[in-house]
């Protein structure tokens, strides 16, 4: 045997590409897990497999700016009822299909690099790098709240400067609501060109008479209009569970006890 014995036919190269191109043609496109969730609303079993929230929630690029926002209940569910309703649903289904309006604003995120961080990264990378774009947590969270409770009822939103992840509004008669995410995933769902982020996070409402536990979470489709002005649509679905302090507790176990889809129209704010 000599060394042209060896020697593969000509055009085996472009053979073998030309199957894997056509293996890759035959195999179908798969939905991201989220996505999936949220068509299978309402039979949702179970919360979604998520990570442990570290840092900010990093948004696309063309979340950039001051948006106004239509959010419509579109509609809405509780999973185990009768046995377990939770507080709020009945008042709730009087908001399905009333359009709210609120303003929310992402802006580029300006928190210094870690010195780790800083020592992999060379000079020129530095400057070029652009900055991530995140939520301004304390504007849209008085603005949502503001335009479910009135004006009146919001006195303060602040975030916590040493974890970001961590929201309290503060209400009118001395009550609080501590919101906490504490996990999170994103997905990019090449098929219908959209972006998904779901949320975890717990709740907790002071008073001076209680305080009560839950879990939430947010799982939001966003998809970008490219018109003049820009929009954003999106399908979010809101869910509640129950948290281990409620008596309910095992019996509703890690279901959830209502259900929230929300149909969400980001118009751009162009300045004047």
């Amino acid at each position: 045997m000599n060394g042209r014995d060896l020697q593969p036919p000509r055009g085996w190269w472009w053979g073998i590409c030309l199957a894997l191109i056509l293996c890759c043609w035959s195999l179908p496109v798969l939905a991201s897990p989220l996505a999936e969730r949220l068509s299978a609303f309402p039979d949702w079993q179970g919360k979604p497999v998520l990570k442990p929230a570290t840092g900010s929630l990093i948004y696309p690029d063309w979340f950039l700016g001051d948006w106004q926002v239509t959010s419509t209940l579109v509609d809405l569910a509780a999973p185990l009822a009768p046995q377990i309703v939770s507080p709020g649903y009945a008042e709730n289904e009087g908001l399905l299909n009333k359009p709210v309006q609120f303003k929310v604003r992402f802006v580029e995120e300006r928190s210094p690099l870690k010195a780790k961080v800083l020592s992999n990264v060379s000079p020129w990378e530095l400057l070029s790098r652009k900055p991530s774009v995140v939520a301004d947590l304390a504007y849209n969270g008085r603005s949502l709240a503001s335009a479910y409770l009135g004006e009146g009822a919001v006195q303060k939103v602040t975030i916590d400067p040493r974890f970001p992840n961590r929201q309290t509004t503060m209400l009118d008669q001395g009550r609080q609501l501590v919101s906490t995410i504490s996990d999170r995933t994103t997905e990019f769902d090449a098929k219908n060109d959209t972006w998904i982020a779901s949320e975890l996070f717990q709740q907790e409402f002071r008073s001076n008479a209680q305080i009560y536990l839950n879990q939430v979470e947010n799982t939001t489709s966003y998809r970008y209009v490219n018109k003049s002005p820009a929009q954003i649509d999106a399908d979010q679905v809101t869910a509640i569970y129950l948290s281990p302090q409620d008596p309910n507790y095992f019996q509703a176990l890690n279901q959830p006890v209502a259900l929230y889809r929300y149909h969400l129209v980001l118009t751009a704010i162009v300045p004047d």
